[in-house]
């Protein structure tokens, strides 16, 4: 049996044994069509797959990149951090975890706002970010988003938010919740001073934000297939008793049913707003 036994030792010519080193991140697996696609060739795709047009999420940073014109931005209320009123604890202590993103991301909150060009028209732009505590709304997220409300109402510019969250941020309580009301307000005074204001919802946008500031643009677009809605689908069912069609909560079937404008592939993003905000006088 000793003829069937594999020989153990050092790979031919190297005098060790040799692993294949594959560097971690080089593929990746499409959640849609399940095909493994070169990290590269993703990035040049920004965040689209070849393949199946499958929209990968996207941190902040890449979309500003993405969306504003070559020359470098200018960060605002970088220093904007939330509070910890409840000192909440779980597992973690909010201010544990959330010094831990902190540092893991390199940002303050999960809200970054610049001001900048897109396709030559000045705006303010805030874009959130999903890994950041689940994009959560925090009060630090609603004093950032109000204070970018401002700026465009001082500098007579168009506001651009770009949603990405999983709704309000539980460590914070009824604070938290207050965002929803303290933004939708600011946004009330930009209406006043009849500046434009484009909402971008991205996968996902759910609970708070999508039932408040998300929804309030003068135009509302959306990513493809992107999750839009204010609860899940199994607790809507349980509460009124049915079952809800396929796909009720992406960004196609909320456009059918009126709530939003239109869903624009990534690829057509940056031209949709230039046009929109040309239309609207920018």
């Amino acid at each position: 049996m000793t003829w069937f036994r594999r020989k153990k030792g050092p790979a031919k010519g190297t005098g060790v044994r040799q692993r294949s080193q594959v560097p971690e991140g080089l593929w990746l697996k499409c959640e849609s069509c399940k095909e493994i696609v070169y990290s590269k060739d993703l990035e040049a795709a920004k965040g689209v797959c070849p393949k199946c047009e499958y929209h990968f999420r996207m941190d902040a940073p890449s979309r500003i990149r993405m969306l504003l014109d070559a020359e470098p931005p200018s960060e605002l209320y970088g220093g904007v951090r939330a509070a910890d009123p409840l000192e909440w604890t779980d597992t973690l202590s909010y201010r544990e975890r959330y010094q831990s993103h902190r540092e893991r991301f390199g940002m303050n909150e999960a809200v970054i706002v610049v001001e900048g060009r897109l396709e030559g028209s000045p705006i303010v732009l805030a874009v959130m970010d999903f890994r950041f505590m689940g994009g959560s709304m925090s009060s630090g997220v609603g004093e950032k988003i109000t204070r970018a409300v401002e700026r465009a109402i001082d500098r007579r510019w168009p506001l651009v938010i770009v949603s990405a969250s999983g709704g309000a941020r539980m460590q914070e309580g009824a604070l938290s919740l207050m965002q929803m009301a303290k933004v939708s307000a600011a946004l009330s005074r930009l209406r006043d001073a009849r500046l434009p204001y484009l909402s971008v919802l991205t996968d996902p946008t759910t609970a708070g934000v999508m039932a408040s500031f998300a929804m309030l643009g003068d135009v509302n677009i959306a990513e493809p297939d992107a999750l839009i809605g204010f609860t899940g689908q199994r607790v809507i069912e349980q509460t009124i008793g049915e079952t809800l069609p396929e796909g009720f909560q992406r960004s196609e079937f909320v456009r059918d049913k009126g709530f939003l404008d239109v869903v624009v592939s990534r690829h057509e993003l940056r031209a949709t707003l230039g046009r929109c905000l040309r239309h609207l006088g920018a």
